[in-house]
């Protein structure tokens, strides 16, 4: 680990490059040879046995080798994240809006994964599921690469029951619709790739969604994914006429490409991932565990 960061890594494929160097000048066009040279200087390009490479080091196919990347100008996101419980193999956090939860594209130090190592979580630390960065609310850590199958299992076999807050604004179809009611529909990858759309089909994605009420022109949800397909409560949501407040990939008419966004801090998306409930693997003991967060009607 560098500062809570682990590296990527790449195979290097047959060809007829000379230098390590060579190669990562061709394979990331994106990144400059000064920057290269400057982290083999410091370094952070390495081979597989940890050994430091240079700008000199030969190209070996068939060899692994591992580098820490950097971004420039990473947009520091403006609120924190809490623990709600930790012991020897889990770690439950409570996650702001706009944190990704691990390193990915253009995040990176500003991630989940990386706070909470910087604050002194062990570097095993690994989440068990998914949630989108633009959701908040809980997530759950592995702390013991050991016992770490144990929860992704529950997650797996669908043994966690997960309940979700969303707020959408009137007037949707709110009023119109008879809860609870469960949306069943097939979902896949649409265009551009990041989004999700429903498809005729047989179902892979089930949601129950429950009308807690109307206020001030907002109405409050409670949902209930029985799957985890990506952005499926956004999708489902969309689907029924009642799209999440300030989403902004779905539906059609509110879709807004990454190209063209920038994060609003005061608009996050009022989704919620309020509570998660299940039987603990290690202990057999049972586990409830609740959000400290609120969707504000006035953001």
């Amino acid at each position: 680990m560098a500062s809570g960061v682990g590296p990527s890594s790449q195979w290097l494929p047959a060809g007829n490059w000379t230098t390590i160097l060579e190669f990562l000048n061709d394979q990331y066009p994106g990144v400059a040879n000064e920057t290269w040279m400057l982290r083999m200087a410091k370094g952070e390009v390495v081979d597989e046995t940890g050994q430091p490479l240079n700008p000199e080091s030969c190209y070996r196919a068939g060899a692994c080798i591992f580098y820490y990347r950097e971004l420039e100008n990473e947009t520091p996101v403006p609120f924190s994240e809490s623990i709600v419980y930790q012991d020897e193999h889990l770690l439950v956090v409570d996650k702001p809006h706009f944190l990704a939860v691990v390193p990915a594209g253009r995040f990176l130090r500003e991630t989940l994964l990386v706070r909470l190592r910087m604050q002194g979580q062990p570097d095993s630390l690994a989440p068990v599921h998914r949630l989108d960065r633009e959701t908040a609310g809980l997530v759950l850590f592995s702390r013991n690469p050991e016992t770490r199958a144990n929860f992704t299992a529950l997650f797996r076999e669908r043994k966690v029951e997960k309940v979700y807050e969303a707020l959408a604004r009137t007037p949707c179809n709110a009023e119109g619709l008879d809860y609870p009611l469960t949306r069943r529909s097939r979902i896949v990858p649409g265009e551009p790739f990041f989004r999700m759309q429903e498809v005729p089909g047989r179902a892979n994605a089930e949601s129950v969604i429950e009308l807690i009420g109307i206020d001030d022109g907002v109405a409050r949800f409670r949902l209930r994914p029985l799957t985890g397909k990506k952005h499926q409560l956004r999708v489902h949501m969309a689907a029924i006429g009642c799209p999440i407040l300030n989403d902004r990939l779905y539906p059609d008419d509110a879709f807004v490409p990454y190209s063209d966004r920038e994060d609003d801090f005061a608009k996050p998306l009022k989704l919620l991932a309020r509570s998660v409930a299940f039987t603990d693997p290690i202990t057999g003991e049972e586990r409830v565990f609740e959000s400290e967060r609120r969707l504000a009607l006035d953001r």
